[in-house]
């Protein structure tokens, strides 16, 4: 088993969770972490075993030894810094949303093929078992045609102008933080609309708060798509079909939940509770991939990640959502 030495750029708490399920791969090695602060990434190498740190990301990625880079800072900067990590030829798996426009995304899809290096959103329902399980019963035909989906994601944060979720220039904004979950639910089991409406409603900071999104197909089919800071309603999508309905969930206790109501018939419930929140499976696509000379997943391929930035670019005009410096 080949052994891959990854390097996490940007230590926070979204690395933290995700070098937890790092430590529990055997083929996957704590070998570096990258910050803007050396003190940062001293405290976090020390704290979770990593062998190298470094006070800018430049150094990060200019280590030899380094193989693969998770990026975890602001939406604003995961171009910037996907970029870096693919010009000194490292495989990049990077946080949602991948970046803050198709425009770049495109350009770092190119960069990574250009360099044979490996690419990766790091998307995190497709790997989970319920969202897998919900697709083995939607795709049985059990359920019938998909008619409409209800796609939702809210919960009120402490108010910070500062932090990620509300600094309109690092991103900010429920869209593109937990909008975009809702968004992949249309996708993945829709496809992508062909009509969209939105309305946002704008806090002190000129970020979107709340957002409410109507996706609409040529065959009839719907999807109303809700994400919040402002209201506390959680995590789920129902999906309503001809012949009964499917919930598929995650809780605050993090156990994984599909709800099987088919019409005359009694309710049938998954629950699933993955080790380290799931996370592990998206590492260990990376190191799947690699070691088939792979350099984009096909769990989470290139295509879908753009189709997905499209279709937020799209719910952002129609939202009049703007960052600043970007279409």
């Amino acid at each position: 088993m080949k052994k891959y030495k990854w390097g996490i750029l940007a230590p926070g708490k979204m690395s933290a969770k995700f070098t937890k399920a790092l430590k529990t791969l055997e083929n996957a090695e704590l070998y570096a972490v990258g910050s803007r602060d050396i003190e940062r990434a001293t405290l976090f190498a020390k704290d979770y075993g990593f062998q190298h740190y470094y006070g800018s990301y430049e150094e990060l990625v200019s280590d030899p030894g380094l193989e693969i880079v998770y990026i975890a800072s602001p939406h604003s900067l995961h171009y910037e810094h996907t970029m870096l990590c693919l010009r000194n030829g490292k495989h990049v798996i990077c946080e949602k949303a991948f970046a803050l426009n198709a425009g770049e995304v495109k350009e770092m899809i190119h960069e990574a093929r250009k360099r044979k290096l490996f690419l990766m959103e790091a998307l995190w329902p497709p790997f989970q078992p319920f969202y897998i399980k919900a697709h083995e019963i939607i795709k049985s035909g059990i359920l019938g045609k998909i008619n409409y989906l209800d796609g939702y994601f809210s919960f009120i944060p402490p108010f910070d102008p500062n932090d990620r979720k509300f600094n309109l220039a690092l991103g900010g904004g429920s869209l593109m933080d937990i909008g975009i979950y809702p968004v992949i639910d249309a996708l993945t089991f829709l496809g992508v609309p062909s009509g969209i409406k939105a309305a946002a409603v704008f806090g002190q900071t000129g970020s979107e708060e709340s957002l409410s999104v109507i996706f609409t197909y040529p065959d009839g089919r719907m999807a109303s798509l809700y994400s919040s800071f402002r209201t506390s309603i959680g995590i789920g999508c129902e999906i309503y079909c001809e012949k009964g309905n499917l919930t598929v969930s995650r809780g605050r206790d993090m156990n994984q939940r599909v709800i099987l109501s088919l019409h005359g018939k009694e309710k049938e419930e998954f629950v699933f509770s993955p080790p380290a929140m799931g996370y592990h499976w998206e590492a260990e696509e990376v190191m799947k991939c690699l070691d088939k000379g792979l350099y984009e997943s096909p769990v989470v391929p290139l295509c879908f990640s753009l189709d997905l930035i499209k279709t937020l670019d799209r719910i952002r005009k129609v939202a009049g959502i703007v960052f600043p410096g970007k279409k």
